[in-house]
C-alpha cells in the first residue's frame, strides 16, 4: 500500500516537473525510464502523456512486441513492449509487483503515432548536467538510438529519439 502510494506520488511529481519545464523552459532535457534493465532517456519534446500501466486488448496475428491497443483517457493507442522491441525477444512476463511500477509514456500527439511504450519504471527528469560523459551510439545500433550517456555512478543511459523510433519500417509494421 506504501508502494503505491509512493509510486502515485513520484508520477504526479514527475507530471508537475514535465508541465513546468514545458511552460518555463527548465532544461530538463529527457524523461529517464527503465525497460528490462536498461537505462533509456526519451526526449521530453517527443514524450507524451504516462499513464498508468492499463490492460490491453490483444490484436491477433502482430509482432510479439505489440501487446495490444488500450483506451487511455479516450483515445485508441497501441501498445508497444520497449524492452522486446530493442531487444527482438519475447515480452517478459511481469508480478503483480512489476505491472503497478510499469508505465506507458505515449508519443508525443505531434508526432501523429497513436502509441505507447510500456516501461517497467519512471526514473525522473534528466538534463545534461546528469552525466559525466556522453558519446555516439554504440556501433551497429538502430537508427532510433542517440547518444549514450553516462552518469556520475556510473550507469550508462541510451538516448531514444521516439520521432526517429516512430518512423521506423520495422515500428509501423506491427503485422507478424
Amino acid at each position: 500500500m506504501a508502494n503505491r502510494e509512493a509510486l502515485r506520488e513520484l508520477q504526479s511529481r514527475l507530471a508537475s516537473r514535465l508541465q513546468t519545464a514545458r511552460t518555463e523552459g527548465v532544461q530538463a532535457g529527457w524523461l529517464a525510464v527503465e525497460a528490462a534493465g536498461r537505462n533509456y532517456l526519451f526526449p521530453l519534446t517527443q514524450a507524451g502523456e504516462i499513464f498508468p500501466y492499463a490492460a490491453t486488448q490483444a490484436v491477433p496475428y502482430t509482432q510479439d512486441w505489440f501487446l495490444g491497443v488500450a483506451n487511455l483517457r479516450g483515445g485508441l493507442f497501441g501498445v508497444v513492449d520497449l524492452a522486446s522491441y530493442v531487444s527482438g525477444q519475447p515480452p517478459a512476463q511481469r508480478s503483480d509487483a512489476g505491472r503497478a511500477e510499469s508505465r506507458l509514456v505515449a508519443l508525443n500527439s505531434l508526432l501523429e503515432v497513436n502509441c505507447a511504450l510500456l516501461i517497467d519504471r519512471l526514473a525522473g527528469l534528466r538534463n545534461t548536467e546528469a552525466f559525466v560523459a556522453s558519446g555516439a551510439a554504440p556501433d551497429g545500433s538502430p537508427d532510433y538510438f542517440g547518444s549514450g550517456y553516462t552518469d556520475a555512478s556510473g550507469a550508462y543511459w541510451q538516448e531514444i529519439n521516439l520521432q526517429t523510433l516512430s518512423q521506423q519500417p520495422q515500428f509501423l509494421s506491427i503485422s507478424a
